[in-house]
């Protein structure tokens, strides 16, 4: 599938923007939802609840205060404050305390037979007892001379409690309390929340709409570079801002894009030098081939090793990009066992004597005592390779590489030095990339690949074993590595 027709397989979604504005649409319509809920249609049923549990504090307040001096005036002041009738009677029907609110009030004039009842329920109940009576009444309004008869459905509450009075007898406390009616008041609040309703309605989405585009703008304005990006723009500018998850996307955007394109760069690189390192030996195997079939007397020892060198040469490169293509895919195990390290870099040393004999280079290996590590024997004699190889390659015109051991605090250090030009320090961070070269101009190894640092970085992270170079630029450099001795 073509990118564009990835992009517009995406767009048939709905966009960030009308996504935000339909969650915030969303979230104002449950709230006027929860408003009229709370406001209309239980608003009767909150009322009830309320109404209730103030009469039933009321009857708590006279219980606890029973035995008070002042209970009169207590029974008073929380009659008129709560526009409540109270009765308070003792066991023999005798009246303690007696208020009415009201002319309509149910226990304004109850009989010693109604009393008993109310006791009975109450006992019954366990010590307490409520009920919800619906009366309706007639009333007559008159405005401009017309006369209207009326009737209103009135509710009350009935509330009955037992308590024990000072002397050890029981009193009964009866409460009674009108639920006002609030129709009226449901239906100003209802015409209220229409106004609101529409008024809220309209403001949202004209919020919610330019709420969306301020937090869409600067994702869709990276969206548009980041395509850019996919295309291989790597030249993209990210310029989205305003929050500080959107500055941080396009700090890190900015970024890959960057480094993108410093990596497209190496890859050019690689592929041009791969085919440089690649070409030239095909060539020679194949000029010495002819040569060797054309012309009596060619077919010598010398051409036939050239032959082998090279072929030797494109061995090493290839089975070089199969490791790095190994390492990366994380498919690499190391086998770990007790290895004689300072054993290992006699031996490789020993294996250059033919490059001593025949190009003039000069190799040294210092070291006091024979150290023993835990590694992959194939694997560390690879690093150590790639490390001679690469200090081959570009040491001075002395051709002299060093090769030292030092054992420290449990640690043994490898040291490979060469005599060459040396790293500036701007490049010393990258040149363990794969992708990296520090001059421009290829320079064709003398032994070995070019790949050499990649695979030394990877093995030796392996290993979790510190490394890195030193180096002066017109003195040469000094790469190494730690691992730890074993006793």
């Amino acid at each position: 599938m073509k990118l564009n027709e990835k992009f517009n397989l995406k767009n048939r979604n709905f966009s960030v923007r009308w996504k935000i504005f339909s969650y915030l649409i969303i979230f104002i319509s449950i709230l006027l939802i929860l408003l009229w809920l709370f406001q209309i249609v239980f608003l009767n049923e909150f009322y009830k609840r309320i109404k209730f549990n103030d009469i039933e504090s009321i009857a708590n307040t006279i219980e606890r205060n029973i035995d008070s001096s002042n209970l009169r005036l207590q029974a008073y002041r929380l009659a008129l404050e709560n526009d409540t009738s109270i009765h308070i009677v003792d066991s023999s029907g005798r009246s303690i305390v007696q208020y009415d609110s009201s002319r309509q009030s149910i226990i304004g004039n109850l009989s010693r037979e109604q009393i008993n009842s109310y006791y009975t329920l109450a006992s019954s109940a366990g010590g307490t007892y409520y009920k919800i009576y619906n009366d309706d009444n007639v009333s007559v309004e008159a405005s401009w001379g017309i006369i209207t008869m009326i009737k209103k459905s009135m509710e009350s509450i009935v509330y009955i409690s037992i308590a024990e009075l000072p002397n050890g007898e029981e009193a009964l406390i009866m409460l009674h309390s009108n639920l006002l009616p609030i129709s009226s008041t449901v239906e100003t609040l209802r015409v209220q929340l229409i106004y609101i309703s529409i008024i809220l309605l309209i403001l949202s989405l004209l919020i919610a709409f330019l709420i969306a585009k301020r937090i869409s703008k600067p994702i869709v304005s990276i969206n548009e570079a980041a395509k850019e990006l996919a295309k291989g723009n790597y030249d993209v500018s990210f310029n989205g801002s305003g929050y500080q998850e959107i500055q941080e996307l396009n700090d890190t955007l900015s970024y890959a894009a960057k480094e993108l394109s410093k990596v497209e760069g190496l890859r050019r690189d690689l592929i041009a030098n791969i085919s440089h390192d690649l070409r030239t030996p095909l060539t020679m195997i194949t000029g010495y081939g002819e040569v060797m079939k054309d012309i009596p007397g060619e077919n010598t020892p010398e051409n036939i090793q050239i032959i082998i060198d090279e072929a030797t040469r494109l061995t090493s490169l290839v089975n070089d990009l199969l490791d790095i293509s190994r390492f990366e895919s994380g498919n690499q195990e190391l086998n770990l066992s007790m290895l004689n390290i300072t054993s290992i870099i006699r031996d490789i040393l020993l294996r250059y004597n033919k490059l001593t004999e025949r190009e003039g280079y000069s190799f040294s290996f210092n070291y006091e005592e024979e150290v023993f590590v835990e590694g992959d024997e194939l694997k560390l004699s690879q690093v150590i390779y790639n490390l001679i190889n690469n200090a081959i390659t570009y040491t001075g015109s002395d051709k002299s590489i060093v090769v030292s051991q030092e054992v420290k605090d449990g640690f043994v250090t490898i040291k490979v030095i060469d005599t060459g030009e040396g790293i500036p320090e701007e490049d010393i961070p990258l040149i363990w990339d794969r992708y990296y070269k520090v001059k421009k101009t290829h320079k064709r190894a003398q032994v070995g690949t070019g790949l050499g640092l990649s695979i030394v970085k990877k093995i030796l992270l392996l290993h979790k074993a510190d490394f890195g170079v030193e180096s002066t630029v017109g003195k040469g450099s000094c790469f190494w590595f730690k691992i730890k001795i074993i006793e």
